[in-house]
């Protein structure tokens, strides 16, 4: 057991990466059906609902408005992940569609609506010698507006591009298992949220739990259904390739223009990782909500490649940029 957890700990995977893989895996063996099904599409609703509601317990809303200090920087990384990703998004679609297909296209394109990551936009910052008070203000704040943006975005560029259809019920639901579980933690934050914060374990554990229980349902009901016989090899290894490309342009354009807007070394970093990532934690449980029906996995799946090859890359980056400023120190 010893070897195995100091093997997970070595790999360049996430765990977390790894129990969704599992689920997906699972779900393939053993998708749920019948009865268990729908209790579990109730159990999901819930959960997602709880999930929401700790996102609101979390995020201080002083943070974004202490980030006003310092708006320049707060302004472009939001500007990368809430208007570049999604141009992006859209000038890819002549492009990639023919290749990866409608539902993977969709699934391309609603990453690029979600808001970055919080707790590894934090780490890589860090591990990089970067603004890492800025990195805190920007990708809470991120986080913050993504609740109420994404679903904006989704219903503005999905629909209008004919990727999805966003209906009354739709709404009805953004509203009851999002918005509304959001705002209720942030009202309840100040009795409930140091609570969290002593059990943050625990309600990482249960973060975590919720999210792959989401994908073990979504991914089952595309196997009921037999979408998953329209998806080949070569589409799955081209949306790989496109994930790698944009991680990379993302990270190379990051690094170029705020050096030319003024910015110094450590608010560039800053860019750098909070205006790249995007949020499986967030985006999952979202897509669940925007995405009625058996196409769910499929949406999802461009989302979860392009965040562990983040990671990978982001890692990577950090611990270089890191090196770097240990040897200036050591060097002067």
């Amino acid at each position: 057991m010893r070897t195995l957890r100091n093997l997970l700990a070595r790999s360049p995977i996430d765990g977390f990466i790894l129990a969704i893989v599992v689920a997906v895996v699972v779900a393939a063996l053993l998708p749920v059906r019948g009865s268990a099904a729908e209790v579990l599409d109730w159990v999901v609703v819930v959960a997602i609902a709880a999930l929401f509601f700790l996102y609101g317990t979390r995020l201080h809303p002083r943070e974004a408005l202490e980030g006003l200090k310092h708006w320049r920087l707060h302004v472009t990384i939001l500007a990368f992940t809430f208007v570049a990703f999604p141009l992006i998004g859209l000038a890819l679609k002549p492009v990639v569609e023919p290749l990866i297909g409608d539902d993977l296209y969709a699934g391309l394109l609603f990453m690029c609506l979600v808001p970055s990551t919080v707790q590894s936009s934090i780490a890589f910052t860090s591990m990089a010698r970067g603004n890492i008070a800025g990195a805190i203000v920007s990708a809470s704040t991120s986080n913050i507006l993504g609740v109420f943006l994404t679903p904006l975005l989704v219903v503005a560029l999905m629909q209008s591009t004919g990727d999805v259809s966003i209906d009354a019920t739709s709404v009805l639901k953004i509203v009851a298992q999002i918005l509304v579980p959001f705002l209720l933690g942030q009202l309840a934050r100040p009795w409930v949220g140091p609570f969290f914060a002593r059990h943050a374990g625990v309600t990482k554990l249960a973060d975590r739990g919720a999210i792959v229980l989401v994908v073990y349902v979504a991914f089952s009901e595309g196997v009921n259904s037999g979408i998953w016989s329209a998806v080949g090899v070569g589409q799955v290894i081209a949306v790989s390739v496109i994930s790698l490309v944009l991680v990379i342009v993302m990270l190379v354009i990051t690094g170029w223009l705020p050096k030319r807007l003024g910015f110094d070394r450590a608010d560039t970093i800053a860019i750098q990782f909070c205006g790249t990532k995007k949020s499986l934690a967030t985006g999952l449980p979202m897509a669940t909500v925007l995405f009625a029906g058996s196409t769910v996995g499929l949406i999802v799946l461009p989302l979860m490649i392009f965040h562990q090859i983040q990671l990978i890359i982001c890692s990577w980056l950090a611990t270089r940029y890191g090196r770097e400023a240990d040897d200036a120190e050591t060097a002067a």
